[in-house]
């Protein structure tokens, strides 16, 4: 593995819920008027009264005066609250879609009516708790992109397109699917098997620590983190990503954050850390400070393989 280190619904309610998130979104930035008044602000929609508004807004702090582009999608079943910022937009998948090859390694043997192999078991391990670079790539080789793409259209993760030529890490993938994807993993569904679904969350759940930055910051105590992340460089900044789940202790949540064109790792890393503590407060206001997850401030990525810019 090649890897960096870094130092440190009710229909009113819903629609009372939006215009009170777009309300909320404060029109001030970092940056100069006229950027602020046209950059997107995320819209929220919730059947807890003041979540949404209140979501939309610690958002918007948590990203003000950072550089890159954003994207979040979150979904949260306990209190059916759903934010979104830029989606729909497409980002190269660096290492996230390592869960996406894991689906797709479940699905297809689910349809052959077979486990796993002990090869695949040590491969997908590898893959996922330790990002392991070559244990993707003999994966994706057996699977080829045409079964990857099989299991996005079973799974409705229409927006997401393998990547091409073996570089599985520039597979295009969108908020909005990483986020069907995590529900597939934590509800029941035709897709995946629940045997699957154990499967692919107990290896989201043993990754090692030293990679289980990102979207698990700030979770509060008694929580279950699921995680993958991922970054990649190209010649216009650092790809910087992470999707989590949280369950356990009637939590019920999954959070989603994709960024680009930041100018280092660091950057990226902050940016999305940011957004998860906020995200992890408004839903969890009674959590004590003392024990909320504090992550790795060493953090550790695999960089896939990529063609020369």
């Amino acid at each position: 593995m090649t890897s960096d280190r870094i130092p440190r619904h009710p229909r009113t309610a819903v629609c009372a819920a939006l215009t009170a998130a777009v309300v909320a979104a404060p029109v001030t930035g970092a940056g100069p008027a006229s950027a602020a008044a046209t950059a997107p602000r995320p819209v929220c929609v919730s059947h807890q009264s003041g979540l949404a508004g209140k979501m939309s807004k610690d958002i918007v702090g948590a990203l003000r005066g950072r550089s890159g582009t954003v994207a979040i999608s979150l979904r949260d079943h306990a209190t059916h609250t759903r934010c979104t910022l830029r989606a729909n937009q497409r980002f190269d998948s660096a290492s996230v879609v390592k869960v996406t090859v894991l689906g797709t390694l479940l699905w297809d043997a689910q349809r052959h009516h077979r486990g796993l192999t002990k090869r695949e078991k040590t491969l997908a391990k590898a893959m996922i708790t330790k990002s392991d670079n070559a244990s993707t790539s003999k994966l994706w080789k057996q699977l080829k992109p045409s079964r990857v793409t099989a299991f996005l259209r079973a799974a409705g993760m229409d927006a997401t397109v393998p990547g091409k030529d073996g570089y599985w890490g520039l597979t295009q993938i969108t908020a909005n699917d990483q986020e069907r994807l995590l529900d597939l993993i934590t509800h029941a569904n035709t897709v995946l098997t629940d045997a699957s679904r154990t499967y692919v969350l107990t290896l989201m759940g043993k990754v090692i620590p030293e990679q289980r930055w990102g979207t698990p910051a700030g979770a509060p105590g008694g929580t279950k983190i699921h995680v993958k992340n991922g970054w990649l460089e190209r010649s216009h900044g650092w790809r910087v990503h992470s999707i989590g789940a949280f369950t356990g202790g009637g939590h019920d949540y999954t959070l989603t954050v994709l960024t680009q064109g930041n100018r280092t790792m660091e950057a990226g890393v902050a940016t999305i850390e940011a957004v998860a503590r906020a995200v992890h407060k408004d839903l969890n206001p009674t959590a004590h400070a003392d024990t909320l997850y504090a992550p790795t401030d060493r953090p550790e990525e695999a960089l896939p393989a990529v063609p020369k810019d």
